[in-house]
C-alpha cells in the first residue's frame, strides 16, 4: 500500500518563514498556465452543449479510444537552439496522437538564483513554441497530402500562430496547460476539436528539494477530465546520487509527492483531488534510480547491451518489486539503451579523467522512466530518443487510453 512507502519518507527540517512564503508563492500554486488565455476561452466558461452537464440529455454512455505520448527529457539546463528537431522524440513522422504530453527538467540551471529567486518564463516559452511548430508543421504536411489526394487546391497557413484557419480542426494542437517550477516544466497539447470535451484542467505543484520543500526537486502534476475519465500526468525530477541508499531519498520524494499533491474538488466537490484518485494516471521524469552493480561491471553489461542483466539490477525495478515505493503501478519492458549520463554532443557516455581531482564517476542508468497506474491504459510503444542536446536522452511512450463518454 502507498502508506508503506509514506513510513519511508525522509524527516525534513522545518523551513523558515521565508521558505514557507516562498513555497505559498511558488510551489502550492494548483492555478494552470494556458499557452493563451483567449485560446482556453472555452475551457473557463460554463460547459457548452455539447457536454451538457444535465444527465437527462445523456442517453448512452460509451467508450472512445484516444491515443496519447507522454515524453520526457532532462535538458540539463541548456537553452533549446531555434533550430532544434525534436521531430524524432516526439515520433511526428511515424505516430500522430490525440494528445502529447511533455515534460522536462531542468529547463533552467539549478542554481540558488533560479531555487530563490523569480520565475523565468522566457525557457518554457521558448519550448513550447518549439513543440507548437512541430506537431503543426507535421499536421499541416498531412493536410497538404490528404488535399492532393482529393485534388483540392492547397492552402498556407502561418505556422508560427500553432492554429488552422481554413483547415480541419482535427488535424492541429493548441496548448491547453503549461506550468513551470523552477526546472520542471509540463506542457499538455491536445487535438483543436478535443478541447470542447477537456473540463478541470487545474495543477499542483510539490517541492521536496532544498530543506526538503524548494523546487529545485519536485513535481509538478496536471489533472484534466476528458469526457467522463479523468487524467493525471506527474512530471517529477527526484533526488540524486549513486551511492547506495539513495534510493531511499528518491523513494520519500515519491512519497511526499503522493501526499501532498493536491487538486481542486470542483464546484461540487465530485472531482479527484489526489493522484490515485484519478481514473488513468502516468508518472515520469528524472527518477534518478541507478543500477546497483559495480562501475566497471555496469559499463562492460552496457558495452555489450545486456539490457536484462542491467536491469535484474536497476533500483526502481527492485523498490517497486518489494513494495518499497509505487506499489501497484505498471512500466513497459525497457529495449533501449540507459538514457544518463553522456559526455557533451556525444554518443558516449561519460567518462572522467581518473588523474583529475573533483570528478566524479558516473555510471550509465536509465534514470529517466514513465510509469503508470489505472484502469483502461494500454501502453503500445517505451523508446528514447536521441539527440544529444545534455547529458540524458529524451524518452517517450505511446499509449491508448480509453475513454468514458456519453452520447447526447
Amino acid at each position: 500500500m502507498q502508506i508503506k512507502a509514506f513510513k519511508h519518507a525522509k524527516r525534513v527540517m522545518q523551513p523558515s518563514l521565508v521558505v514557507n512564503n516562498i513555497l505559498k508563492r511558488r510551489s502550492q500554486s494548483n492555478n494552470f498556465v494556458p499557452d493563451s488565455t483567449k485560446s482556453m476561452q472555452p475551457l473557463l466558461e460554463v460547459p457548452s452543449t455539447k457536454r451538457s452537464s444535465s444527465k437527462a440529455n445523456k442517453t448512452f454512455i460509451h467508450q472512445d479510444a484516444y491515443k496519447l505520448l507522454v515524453g520526457s527529457w532532462n535538458v540539463g539546463g541548456i537553452t533549446p537552439p531555434e533550430q532544434l528537431n525534436i521531430d524524432e522524440w516526439l515520433d511526428t513522422q511515424n505516430h500522430m496522437v490525440d494528445i502529447y504530453v511533455l515534460g522536462f527538467q531542468e529547463i533552467v540551471p539549478l542554481n540558488a538564483r533560479n531555487v530563490l529567486g523569480s520565475r523565468n518564463s522566457r525557457i518554457s516559452l521558448q519550448w513550447n513554441s518549439l513543440i507548437g511548430a512541430a506537431l503543426n508543421k507535421t499536421a499541416y504536411k498531412l493536410e497538404r497530402a490528404e488535399q492532393a489526394e482529393a485534388g483540392e487546391p492547397q492552402k498556407v497557413y502561418p505556422l508560427k500562430e500553432h492554429k488552422s484557419v481554413d483547415a480541419k480542426e482535427s488535424q492541429h494542437f493548441q496548448c491547453i496547460i503549461s506550468k513551470q517550477m523552477v526546472g520542471i516544466y509540463i506542457t499538455v497539447w491536445i487535438r483543436t476539436d478535443l478541447c470542447h470535451y477537456i473540463r478541470h484542467p487545474s495543477v499542483s505543484c510539490v517541492g521536496s528539494g532544498i530543506m526538503g520543500c524548494l523546487g529545485n526537486k519536485g513535481s509538478v502534476s496536471v489533472r484534466f477530465c476528458l469526457h467522463e475519465t479523468s487524467f493525471c500526468f506527474v512530471c517529477s525530477h527526484l533526488a540524486s546520487g549513486g551511492k547506495e541508499g539513495n534510493e531511499k531519498h528518491r523513494n520519500a520524494d515519491a512519497a511526499e509527492i503522493l501526499l501532498r499533491t493536491k487538486f481542486p474538488l470542483g464546484p461540487l466537490h465530485n472531482l479527484p483531488s489526489k493522484i490515485l484518485d484519478h481514473d488513468q494516471v502516468v508518472w515520469f521524469g528524472d527518477l534518478n534510480y541507478r543500477i546497483y552493480l559495480p562501475e566497471a561491471t555496469t559499463r562492460s553489461l552496457v558495452e555489450k547491451r545486456q539490457w536484462s542483466t542491467l536491469l535484474d539490477n536497476d533500483q526502481l525495478k527492485a523498490e517497486l518489486n518489494e513494495g518499497h515505493v509505487f506499489e501497484g503501478w505498471q512500466e513497459e519492458a525497457i529495449e533501449f539503451a540507459p538514457t544518463y549520463k553522456y559526455n557533451p554532443n556525444s554518443d558516449d557516455y561519460y567518462d572522467s579523467n581518473q588523474n583529475r581531482k573533483g570528478k566524479r564517476m558516473r555510471s550509465p542508468a536509465w534514470c529517466d522512466r514513465i510509469i503508470w497506474f489505472g484502469k483502461g491504459l494500454k501502453q503500445n510503444q517505451y523508446s528514447r530518443g536521441e539527440s544529444r542536446l545534455s547529458d540524458h536522452r529524451p524518452v517517450r511512450a505511446i499509449f491508448t487510453a480509453q475513454v468514458m463518454a456519453y452520447d447526447i
